[in-house]
């Protein structure tokens, strides 16, 4: 059985594998991230991350746009302002990272399931989910660069995805790239074809929702964290993160179950 509710721009549906899938549902604006649709995406997300019922996240869309990247139109409509739309532009931008940074230290894994284009904010979007499956047809970009704008923010998210040279070039070319060579490119984890697209992704998140949450939630913290630090740092905190883990209940009971050859109990804790 599945649960669902409807919240005009941002859909919600979570099913009894404790799957959740949320759909960009703005196509009219081609999914932009909006204000209204940020505000959407960072309350879900923090949502999904509270609720035990939530074992993964698959971020999805309708129409023929993934994600178009900022509202432009709104953002240029703020500089009618008296400071010219710095204020505005300021709020975005800060709520933008909060949602990128709200789906980083979310607990549980969040797959971007990619159909049609994906650009600018969009893109970094994707970059930011910790997995991500695309439709042979799905094209990427960081575009700014055509209208004046280096995508200075997607650039962060990028950059922490794809080889420097790779991210260097699609910031400075605007060009886009196709969902094979985003694949190379370590962008996206795979690419198929469209009428597998839901499948395959659905495929791959009931695989880590019949894990452990605390096992999972315990590694994706620890992944991003050690990332950012220097080899002997890194080694000596995911040693005490390996500690830590080894005396919890379902790392007692997962060793167990593969010695005694059963399946194991979870317990997510």
């Amino acid at each position: 059985m599945t649960i669902a509710s409807q919240t005009n721009i941002l859909d919600s549906a979570l099913d009894a594998r404790g799957i959740l899938r949320l759909t960009l549902n703005d196509e009219k604006r081609r999914n932009a991230l909006s204000e209204a649709m940020l505000n959407r995406l960072l309350e879900a997300i923090h949502a999904a991350g509270d609720d035990p019922e939530v074992r993964v996240v698959i971020l999805a869309s309708r129409g023929p746009a993934f994600c178009a990247g900022h509202d432009l139109k709104e953002l240029t409509a703020a500089r009618a302002e008296g400071d010219g739309g710095r204020a505005y532009f300021t709020k975005i931008m800060a709520l933008c990272a909060s949602v990128m940074q709200a789906i980083v230290a979310c607990p549980k894994p969040v797959i971007a399931e990619v159909r049609g284009v994906a650009t600018a904010a969009g893109c970094q979007l994707i970059a930011t989910c910790d997995l991500a499956v695309a439709e042979d047809g799905a094209r990427f970009g960081t575009p700014g660069v055509h209208i004046g704008l280096f995508c200075s923010t997607p650039m962060v998210a990028l950059s922490r995805n794809v080889s420097h040279k790779h991210a260097m070039e699609m910031l400075l070319t605007g060009d886009m790239i196709a969902a094979p060579r985003a694949v190379e490119m370590g962008l996206v984890n795979k690419a198929v074809p469209e009428a597998e697209l839901s499948a395959t992704t659905e495929e791959m998140a009931a695989k880590i929702a019949a894990k452990s949450t605390m096992t999972l939630a315990t590694g994706k913290s620890a992944f991003y964290r050690q990332a950012e630090m220097g080899l002997a740092e890194a080694y000596n905190y995911a040693a005490q993160v390996m500690v830590d883990n080894m005396l919890t209940h379902d790392a007692e009971e997962g060793i167990g179950a593969f010695i005694e050859k059963r399946h194991p109990q979870w317990q997510d804790k």
